[in-house]
């Protein structure tokens, strides 16, 4: 049996997976949505400045907070976008997938019954099989 064969075949059947095509339907709304993209544009760049600032070895305290309010600010709205919402809520589904496909290999290197194998959620104590912290 070709593990690696096996595993692409995974990977195509993941591609194939109701999760992962709404998931890229969504990022490519996202990616036409040009007041989403001019949003982006927007935060990245006061990101950029917010940065700047508070490297500055002479920083202006309050153009630090005015900044880290309009970042926050741009970032809420990018976040109520209604395809950024939809994308976020795909994303989580999608990744839950794969944290569940990774256990089931996981378990089945430590002598697990693949089978068996119950899908775990909340956290496991180990950052490495982390998806991130929600």
């Amino acid at each position: 049996m070709d593990v690696i064969g096996l595993a692409r075949e995974l990977g195509k059947a993941v591609q194939q997976d109701e999760r992962y095509i709404k998931l890229c339907a969504l990022q490519q709304a996202n990616d036409e949505d040009q007041e989403l993209q001019d949003l982006i544009g927007q935060f990245n760049l006061k990101r950029v400045d917010l940065n700047n600032e508070i490297n500055k070895t002479d920083k202006d305290t309050a153009r630090v907070e005015a900044l880290n309010h309009e970042v926050r600010e741009l970032y809420g709205k990018i976040m109520a976008r209604p395809t950024m919402s939809a994308y976020n809520d795909a994303k989580t589904e999608l990744d839950n997938l794969m944290d569940f496909v990774l256990q089931i290999l996981r378990g089945s290197v430590n002598g697990e019954d693949p089978d068996t194998i119950q899908q775990q959620t909340g956290c496991s104590g180990s950052c490495s099989s982390c998806s991130g912290c929600h």
